[in-house]
């Protein structure tokens, strides 16, 4: 039963009731006020039907319009599907990694370009590596920055999956592609020119779903930047590299110097003492050679000695001494 004939039935039943009560109250009148209510009610039935056939006439209509805008759009949907996926060939042909690469330094270099003239460098090239951009410090360091625009198909597929299970099977895939491409950024790293961490800039996407990735790449001494986010975090990490960086290199130089301490005293202990005993021993067999020689020598004045009166014929005066100061080094 619909609202139309219920709402009917009330009228009726309304009309009934009252019709009860005008025959109680005046029975001399009742077959004419019967026959006026009656048709009243007749007209009332009969504008009502009228009317529930022109709701009836527009609802159809309006169901007729929306199975239409409903066919034509699931037809408009079906004839742009083909054209869709042609244009994502064609982008994968066309412009590939390298063009969503570029599309990536695009967004950096906009997100970049308010700094500072001078304190931007592109194409900064570090152990024949390069870099898109670098921030140069007051002490001529540079802090590396590059794009990666990665995981393109993992988040697409991401955007649009529900299951549970395959969308944390994707987000894994996502952080290992993250932490991969951070690990290429690790290159741009060199003690002598650059800070001693760098910036990779990825999309807020895929950011968004990195858990571990984080640290893994900041052991790797690499930061990971959302494009959106990328100018107030250069900004505070340029601070802080300014600021703190001289602190460091102190530090690395006092390392350098207690190390060579070290060698010296190493070389001292091991070298230099080493060479001390080895002079003092042949010191020591010198003086026991020449003490040889002394007795070979006085036992052969012994032996060729002639009378008292010849002591000195074999020998001239002053010969001893002369041997005694070429054997006993001075």
């Amino acid at each position: 039963m619909t609202t139309t004939e219920i709402v009917l039935l009330f009228l009726l039943a309304g009309a009934v009731m009252g019709l009860i009560v005008l025959l109680r109250r005046r029975p001399d009148d009742s077959p004419a006020l019967v026959r006026a209510e009656v048709s009243r009610l007749a007209d009332a039935l009969a504008r009502q039907t009228g009317d529930e056939r022109e709701i009836r006439g527009d609802m159809g209509r309006v169901r007729e319009l929306v199975e239409g805008l409903r066919a034509s759009a699931e037809a408009r949907v079906r004839a742009e599907e083909p054209v869709w996926h042609a244009v994502r060939r064609i982008e994968s042909v066309l412009a590939g990694r390298g063009g969503r690469g570029r599309a990536g330094e695009n967004v950096l270099e906009e997100a970049l370009a308010h700094l500072p003239p001078g304190m931007l460098l592109r194409d900064f090239s570090v152990s024949g590596r390069r870099v898109e951009f670098a921030l140069v410090l007051p002490d001529g360091r540079r802090l590396p920055v590059d794009s990666k625009w990665t995981a393109v198909r993992e988040l697409e597929e991401l955007d649009a999956e529900t299951d549970q299970v395959r969308r944390k099977a994707l987000c894994r895939r996502i952080e290992d592609e993250v932490t991969r491409r951070a690990r290429e950024v690790e290159a741009y790293l060199d003690p002598s020119l650059t800070t001693p961490f760098a910036v990779a800039c990825v999309p807020d996407a895929a950011f968004a779903v990195c858990r571990k990735a984080h640290g893994e790449a900041f052991g790797r001494g690499v930061i990971l930047v959302p494009y959106s986010s990328s100018l107030p975090v250069l900004l505070s990490l340029y601070v802080l590299a300014a600021r703190y960086g001289a602190g460091d290199e102190v530090q690395a130089c006092l390392a350098e110097l207690e190390g060579m301490i070290g060698a010296m005293e190493q070389t001292l202990e091991n070298k230099v003492a080493r060479a001390v005993t080895m002079l003092n021993n042949a010191a020591d067999e010198w003086r026991t050679h020449v003490g040889k020689a002394r007795g070979a020598l006085a036992r052969g004045r012994g032996v060729s000695a002639g009378p008292e009166d010849e002591p000195d014929r074999l020998e001239p005066p002053g010969l001893t001494s002369a041997f005694d100061d070429a054997l006993i080094p001075r």
